[in-house]
């Protein structure tokens, strides 16, 4: 799949970018007359790594980069997606601990996803996986949420989900999905060792053949009056635990 050119606007996203993938970014705009430490030290990496600069006044910033674009923005090669099922194989091959791997089963919404990866980022998830079709991609929107976790969490799209997820079992990891309907709380469960969080889609949770896959099904608890939450704070609920757990074993 060949690359394209994306627009990122924000200041975390741009400066994570620059850090880890300046050599895709092909122009750095930031808006006239904002001289603050923050912008000036992106426009210190941009020269170092011969990137075209340019300069917006407010107004045309905000007509061109519709959001909180915080007075900068960066024309990137967008790289293919996700990577491919083959190299997740290599990646987990290469581990030299228990894995801690999340599984989004078709998360539609680009801001779920990029909260999604910025949590995961947070709780140390070696590797996120998700279906190639029926599903959100790496694009602006998806950088800009995940505050640079884009770029440091492994991303993988597979062609035939419930078939990855046979594939983890054998490799002795864990499936546990999250079902509302079901009478397990996610306090109760093992989320120690090799482990894969398995969340389903913002409306209609785990597919069917995925729910089948999963060793077990576990729910977070609610003390409200609602009887869910969304789906990118339940990924954040689901792996602070997975982590409290494995450092409680340390």
């Amino acid at each position: 799949m060949a690359s394209s050119q994306d627009w990122i606007i924000g200041f975390h996203a741009v400066t994570e970018l620059l850090k880890h993938q300046s050599a895709d970014v092909l122009q750095l705009v930031i808006q006239d007359g904002r001289n603050d430490e923050r912008l000036q030290a992106l426009k210190s990496i941009a020269l170092q790594a011969n990137i075209e600069l340019a300069q917006l006044a407010k107004r045309e910033m905000d007509r061109r980069f519709p959001g909180v674009h915080q007075g900068v923005a960066a024309l990137y090669r967008n790289p293919v997606a996700a990577k491919s099922e083959k190299e997740l194989g290599v990646l987990l091959d290469s581990l030299d601990r228990a894995p801690l791997l999340l599984v989004l089963d078709g998360i539609t919404d680009p801001h779920n996803l990029g909260a999604c990866l910025r949590s995961a980022d947070a709780a140390g998830v070696d590797a996120v996986i998700i279906p190639k079709d029926k599903s959100a991609t790496l694009n602006a929107t998806v950088h800009k949420v995940a505050s640079g976790a884009a770029e440091t969490v492994p991303l993988f799209a597979v062609s035939n989900l419930a078939r990855c997820l046979e594939s983890l079992q054998r490799r002795g990891i864990w499936l546990v999905g999250t079902a509302d309907e079901t009478g397990k709380s996610l306090f109760d469960q093992d989320l120690t060792g090799a482990l894969a969080l398995v969340m389903g889609s913002e409306g209609r949770g785990l597919r069917r053949l995925t729910r089948e896959r999963c060793d077990y099904l576990v729910a977070i608890p609610m003390a409200g009056k609602l009887s869910s939450l969304n789906v990118s704070v339940a990924t954040g609920v689901c792996l602070f635990e997975a982590l409290r757990q494995r450092q409680k074993g340390n």
